[in-house]
Parts: C-alpha cells; sequence; structure tokens
C-alpha cells in the first residue's frame, strides 16, 4: 500500500520528553555505554573515509561550527523505534548504503551519547506504518560517531508530488534541543534506475548542505558519510 508522505505533521515527542528530562546519572549511563561498544561499533569519520577512497569532502567537510540545516519532520515518524544501527531484514532489499559520521557542537566537539533516529522509505517508494522496517534509534560512541547499514531509498509520490530520495533524521545531544532534518543523495547515484539529478532538481524541499557524500557503487552499494553539528542547549 503506497502511503503519501512529507506535509507537516504534529511532532511526537515521547522520547525527546524523556530524554530532556533524564536525570545526570542516567545521561553518564548512556555514555558510559555507548562507550563500552565503541569497540565493536569501530565507526570511522568522513575524513578517513575520503582519505581511504581518495576523495574530497567537497559536500561535508570539516566541521565549521554551523549547524545542519533543520528541516520538516514530516507526518509519518514514529516514537518508541527499536535501538538498532542495521536496517537490513530478509524482507528489506534495495541498494545497500553503510552510512557513517560524527555529531558535533558548534564548538566542533564531538558530541558522545547523543540520540540519532532515522526513518525511510523502502526500494518502492513506501515507509512501513504499520510496523519499524527501515526505521530505528542508536546512540553515538565515546568519539561522537555513528554507523548506520541500511538501503538507499527511492523516490516517491503522492498528493504533494514527488520527493526526490532522502532520509529523516532526528539528533539531540542529552539534555538538549531536537535537530530535524532531512538527508539526500548526490546527483550521480545510482539506484532502482532513476535520475537521482532530476529528482533533486524537481524537489522544493531538498537542501543542498544536506547532501550524504558517497563512494560506490561497489560490490553492489555504496559507502556514505556525513557529520552533524548541533546545538546542546536550548537557544
Amino acid at each position: 500500500m503506497r502511503h503519501d508522505h512529507d506535509a507537516d505533521g504534529e511532532h511526537t515527542s515521547s522520547r525527546r520528553a524523556f530524554i530532556r528530562t533524564t536525570s545526570v546519572g542516567m545521561t553518564a549511563a548512556l555514555v558510559a555505554t555507548s562507550a563500552a561498544g565503541a569497540a565493536l561499533a569501530a565507526p570511522v569519520s568522513p575524513a578517513q573515509e575520503a582519505r581511504a577512497t581518495g576523495r574530497p569532502l567537497a559536500v561535508t567537510p570539516a566541521c565549521d561550527g554551523h549547524e545542519t540545516p533543520a528541516a520538516t519532520e514530516g507526518p509519518l515518524f514514529k516514537p518508541q523505534s527499536p535501538e538498532r544501527t542495521d536496517f537490513i531484514t530478509p524482507a528489506v532489499s534495495g541498494v545497500r548504503l553503510d552510512l557513517s559520521g560524527i555529531v558535533y557542537d558548534t564548538a566542533c566537539k564531538p558530541l558522545p551519547g547523543s540520540l540519532i533516529e532515522f526513518w525511510q522509505c523502502d526500494q518502492n517508494g513506501d515507509y512501513d506504518t504499520a510496523g519499524f522496517s527501515l526505521r530505528g534509534h542508536q546512540y553515538t560512541n565515546s568519539r561522537g560517531a555513528f554507523r548506520l547499514r541500511t538501503i538507499i531509498p527511492r523516490d516517491y509520490w503522492g498528493r504533494w508530488g514527488t520527493r526526490a530520495p532522502h532520509i529523516h533524521t532526528q539528533v539531540q545531544a542529552p539534555g538538549g534541543p531536537v535537530l530535524v532534518t532531512q538527508l539526500y543523495f548526490p546527483d550521480d547515484t545510482q539506484a532502482y534506475g532513476r535520475d537521482f539529478a532530476r529528482l533533486n532538481a524537481s524537489d522544493r524541499l531538498l537542501n543542498r548542505a544536506c547532501t550524504i557524500t558517497l563512494a560506490g557503487p561497489q560490490g553492489g552499494g555504496y559507502t556514505g558519510a556525513f557529520d552533524f553539528v548541533i546545538q546542546t542547549t536550548a537557544t
């Protein structure tokens, strides 16, 4: 079943309210838990990805202190998603994407224990509104790093027209305000036989500053990098 997407909707905020009211002890526990799992997750920064592949970081340069641009949340955010870093299941097919990066504050200091929520449509342009396929949250490790194993979403269409492929994201430092944004893909991305340049150009909500840096395709998938810069206190 196809669903219309991305109209402005009410912000469901159960997890956000929880984090804002969490005690100092709970925040410390989250950071400790993230640090303990750092050796297993071992994400790498966009700069490391760039050095390994020989590609420049023109889209997501080193932190310059400017906050990542915000975007509409849309009506399809679901609270209480599972905590996980891997969206690939037997029911999920598509062009693979390994996305990694760092969450910084506006002083370019990495932020351990930050909450990152991702949700996206599938290879057919549909969101899972009954369950939590291609939905989940995670916490940055002791270096402020994250990694997500997922697929490149397809474009979709509905009463608001066609949207370019994108990934919805919420990012929040412990006790801080929530940044809601959307991540996009370069014009030369190859997936599902779609013309990403045309789709990007026709999407009135697209912000080029939120374009993921991609390497590939290689082995049927892409490696992506994106760094977030967020506020840690309300302004």
